[in-house]
């Protein structure tokens, strides 16, 4: 059995809380056993926002909080160095460049200029996480583009629904800013791209 971990940080506001969802969804929507685990500060905005996502091919067996993971999705610098020190020497890293000022000494960081995109390209700041998020799963595949969609529309709350169009025009941004499975989760997408 193979377990793939990821975890997420960012700031209040950035939709951490979201993309961990999402991803999550998406691996239920595709039979895969999940633990979702989120943790934010106690502001709205500017806060720290973590979350902690396991998917398994077979029942999860990592407890809430991981003491290493596989991969990491990092959309502000701020709360990122406890982050990284939990992360496995070749770890996935997709990192927001626009925010991240310093160099990350990590061999696999694939930077994506997630709130450039998101703002100055799509109009649209508050899709920040979702352009990170469909950068992620295209260079993993640890879920697909389209499942992340329907998990997206099936994440958002009532309140929310008109942003689902702008958050799939998002994940398919992000989607296209790396080469599609360039760190792959699983070793099924791995020889499918062999």
């Amino acid at each position: 059995m193979t377990e793939r971990e990821l975890l997420l940080t960012g700031i209040g506001g950035q939709g951490v809380q979201l993309a961990a969802q999402v991803i999550a969804r998406a691996a239920v929507l595709e039979g895969r056993d999940v633990m979702l685990f989120g943790v934010y500060g106690g502001v709205m905005r500017g806060g720290n926002s973590d979350a902690t996502v396991v998917v398994g091919d077979g029942p999860v067996q990592a407890p809430p909080i991981v003491s290493h993971a596989w991969s990491a999705l990092a959309l502000h610098p701020r709360y990122w160095e406890p982050l990284a020190a939990r992360l496995v020497p070749d770890a996935v890293v997709v990192l927001n460049s626009s925010l991240f000022e310093e160099p990350v000494d990590l061999h696999r960081v694939y930077e994506v200029p997630a709130t450039q995109v998101a703002t100055e390209e799509l109009a649209n700041p508050m899709a920040v996480s979702m352009v990170a998020t469909g950068a992620y799963v295209a260079l993993t595949g640890l879920v697909a583009l389209d499942s992340a969609v329907a998990a997206m529309e099936e994440s958002l709350p009532a309140y929310r629904h008109q942003h689902a169009e702008g958050n799939t025009r998002a994940l398919r941004a992000g989607a296209e800013l790396v080469e599609p499975l360039a760190a792959p989760a699983w070793s099924a997408v791995e020889a499918a791209t062999a």
